[in-house]
C-alpha cells in the first residue's frame, strides 16, 4: 500500500516546463498566446474548466506593469517567458510582489538583443536549469517528510482509514508549514530590494534638485 501511495505522490509531482526552443519566436496575436499556454501548461491544471491563461488576465498583468504593453495587438517572445514566470508565481505571491520582483526584467533586459547584453532567453534558460536541477532534490524531500508521517498514531488501535487520514494531516500540514516559511522569506527579500529601490531613487531626486 505505501508503495503505491509514494508512486502515486511522486506521479503528482511532474511539473511541465516549457524549453524556450519549443516558444515562437514571432510575434504572436492574444488568442494565439492563450491557445499556446493551454496547450504546454494543461498539465498544471487542478481542474478540467481551469484556464491557464485569459485576456483578461493579460490584460491585468499589463494594467498592473508585470508585463510590457503589447505593440500593434502583438506579443513578443519576451513576452511569453515573462508570462510563463507570472502562471508559476502567482500561486505564491501577491500581484504587487511580483510586480516587485519582475521589474528588473521588464525594465532591463525585455529589449536586450546584443551578444554581450543578458537577455531574458538567457535568464529564462538559467530558471529551467536550476528549477530542473532542483526537482530531484524537492521530490526526494517531500518523500522523506511523507514516509516520516505514515503511522504517527500506531500506538493507538485506530481504524486503517482514520489512521491514514491523520498521517495525511500531519504530512499535509509539514508541507504547508515549509511553504509558509520560505513564502515569508521571498516577501522579506523583496521588501529589502523594494525598500533599496525607493531609497536610491530619492537619493537620485536630491542630486537633480542640487544640480
Amino acid at each position: 500500500m505505501h508503495t503505491e501511495k509514494k508512486e502515486w505522490l511522486t506521479s503528482l509531482m511532474k511539473v511541465t516546463s516549457i524549453p524556450s526552443e519549443d516558444i515562437p519566436n514571432i510575434d504572436l496575436y492574444m488568442d494565439q498566446i492563450t491557445t499556446f499556454m493551454d496547450a504546454h501548461l494543461s498539465d498544471s491544471r487542478r481542474y478540467p474548466e481551469d484556464k491557464i491563461m485569459t485576456k483578461t488576465m493579460i490584460n491585468n498583468y499589463t494594467k498592473n506593469h508585470l508585463l510590457p504593453p503589447s505593440v500593434k495587438k502583438k506579443y513578443s517572445r519576451e513576452h511569453i517567458f515573462l508570462l510563463i514566470m507570472i502562471y508559476r508565481l502567482k500561486n505564491v505571491l501577491s500581484i504587487t510582489d511580483i510586480q516587485s520582483l519582475l521589474e528588473p526584467l521588464t525594465t532591463e533586459y525585455f529589449s536586450a538583443q546584443g551578444k554581450d547584453e543578458i537577455t531574458l532567453k538567457n535568464i529564462y534558460d538559467q530558471l529551467l536549469t536550476r528549477v530542473k536541477q532542483k526537482d530531484s532534490q524537492i521530490e526526494q524531500t517531500i518523500l522523506h517528510s511523507w514516509e516520516k508521517t505514515r503511522d504517527s498514531f500506531s500506538e493507538h488501535d485506530l481504524p486503517a482509514p482514520q489512521a491514514e487520514a491523520l498521517d495525511d494531516f500531519l504530512f499535509l500540514y509539514e508541507l504547508c508549514y515549509d511553504i509558509y516559511v520560505r513564502k515569508q522569506l521571498i516577501e522579506k527579500i523583496i521588501d529589502y530590494h523594494r525598500e533599496q529601490h525607493v531609497s536610491s531613487d530619492k537619493k537620485t531626486k536630491k542630486k537633480g534638485t542640487a544640480l
